[in-house]
């Protein structure tokens, strides 16, 4: 193990350079208490609230009920016109005329990973794939110090010399944003790019990026290339709904928000970074687990733009509850920290930030997350009105809301299928709905954690491709 001091160069130990350096910006101070999932003033509102919905409730269980009601019909059907909103934008293609390699910036991707032994040699085959002139590539795959299996595997490999091997100091947070701030320090690039473990991008995302960045004015900060899942090997729900998922959000909903100018949040992986800006807000937040969420808001509050591209990564979806469970209540406890940070730090003051906030987070979250506790409660009653007089009293608008929220997701996940070139089924498109009502299990999860252990990370277990289908 070579050891670096900071400004040396790195030192190639079996063609990888793997070295350690004193803490940086990952071990920064909170940028105005970030960290912090509630203020004060929003702990003191949020009490008041539960409290007048505890009075409510006791004086006048009909009115809070009714309150609950209309909170629910408003998010979904707000949810489903958001839906509807983003299928008829129309895809606008904002091709760039490509880069002569001698005009390509340097660039810089960064892969950070814990506990990914078993798919180190997949991943650096799929990076060595990437169509970027070497001489303007650094790969930096930063690890944990205490991983000692994922540093053995990269060891072991015959690595490019584009691609270094970064192991970070202990600390805290031991978040994945945490890893990517130590590795901006070391980015020699002018463009930066976050990969994860499973991630197989198209050979030419590096170059499309590039181009778009060199054709756009300096206000693009960030370009998102979409993430599509890889057809699942075998039949099993869940991962033919993340694909479902995947697909609405990244082929349909995502473009429109950069169309309509607001900012949006990231994926965890494949957002493309002029590197002057990322510095410029100080990196990633390392206390949010949902940090590809949080630093698109915060490029949006610098005066940057975000955008979209074309050229998608592949990845692999969670096959089981267990997988896929930990992972859900990570994103929905980061979206939350997302929320209230941003809320706190005056989103409230500047009507687009906050229109964003809302149309971007609050109400997708929101209407994902109560779909369950609506379905129940509209169980509960159809099973107590057959068992009182045989009819049943669920209102024709409440069917029809449910009917415009199942189709407006149907819809913009089918249309997400078709336009990464994929064929939606209509057995997964009718499984939406119990998909939805699995959030049940991730929610309490979340919200748990969100107070009682805010900077926790579930980690994702990923494998290898053996035997899977690309789609």
């Amino acid at each position: 193990m070579a050891r670096e001091q900071r400004g040396a160069a790195p030192e190639n130990v079996a063609a990888a350079a793997i070295f350690e350096d004193e803490p940086r910006l990952s071990d920064a101070e909170p940028r105005r208490g970030q960290h912090v999932s509630l203020g004060a003033r929003q702990r003191l509102v949020a009490c008041a609230a539960a409290l007048l919905a505890l009075i409510l409730g006791v004086l006048d269980p009909q009115d809070l009920f009714a309150g609950v009601y209309w909170s629910f019909f408003v998010v979904f059907l707000g949810g489903a016109l958001i839906r509807l909103a983003a299928m008829f934008t129309p895809r606008i293609a904002k091709g760039a005329t490509p880069l002569p390699d001698e005009a390509l910036p340097p660039y810089t991707l960064i892969v950070p990973l814990y506990r990914e032994a078993e798919v180190a040699a997949e991943l650096v085959a799929h990076l060595d794939r990437l169509d970027y002139p070497r001489d303007r590539l650094q790969a930096l795959i930063v690890l944990e110090a205490d991983d000692l299996a994922t540093r053995s595997a990269f060891r072991a490999l015959d690595l490019p010399a584009f691609i270094q091997v970064l192991v970070v100091p202990p600390g805290v947070p031991r978040t994945k944003p945490r890893a990517c701030n130590e590795a901006l320090t070391w980015a020699k690039g002018d463009l930066v790019v976050i990969y994860d473990a499973e991630d197989a991008p198209d050979p030419l995302q590096l170059r499309e990026a590039a181009a778009r960045f060199a054709a756009e004015d300096s206000s693009l900060a960030c370009l998102q290339a979409p993430l599509r899942i890889e057809t699942p090997h075998h039949p099993a729900f869940i991962p033919h709904q993340f694909q479902l998922e995947y697909a609405a959000l990244f082929e349909v909903l995502l473009p429109a928000y950069a169309q309509w100018g607001l900012p949006f949040p990231l994926g965890g992986t494949s957002n493309h970074f002029k590197a002057a800006p990322l510095r410029a807000v100080g990196g990633w937040d390392a206390y949010n687990v949902t940090e590809d969420a949080d630093i698109g808001f915060r490029l949006a509050r610098a005066g940057y733009r975000l955008g979209t591209i074309d050229r998608p990564t592949l990845e692999t979806a969670p096959t089981s509850l267990a997988q896929w469970g930990p992972q859900r209540a990570r994103w929905i406890k980061g979206h939350l920290q997302t929320l209230t940070v941003h809320t706190r730090l005056g989103a409230q003051r500047a009507p687009r930030a906050l229109l964003a906030l809302i149309v971007t987070l609050a109400l997708p979250i929101a209407s994902s997350n109560l779909h369950a506790p609506a379905m129940i409660l509209a169980a509960i009653g159809l099973i107590l009105d057959q068992m009182a007089d045989g009819r049943s009293s669920i209102a024709i608008s409440d069917l029809v809301l449910y009917a415009v929220g199942w189709g407006a997701s149907a819809a913009c996940g089918a249309l997400g299928l078709r336009r990464s070139g994929g064929a939606p089924r209509a057995l997964h498109l009718l499984g939406l709905a119990g998909y939805w009502t699995l959030w049940i299990i991730a929610s309490p999860r979340a919200v748990w954690q969100f107070f009682f252990a805010p900077h926790h990370w579930d980690k994702t277990v990923h494998a290898p491709r053996t035997g899977r289908r690309a789609p």
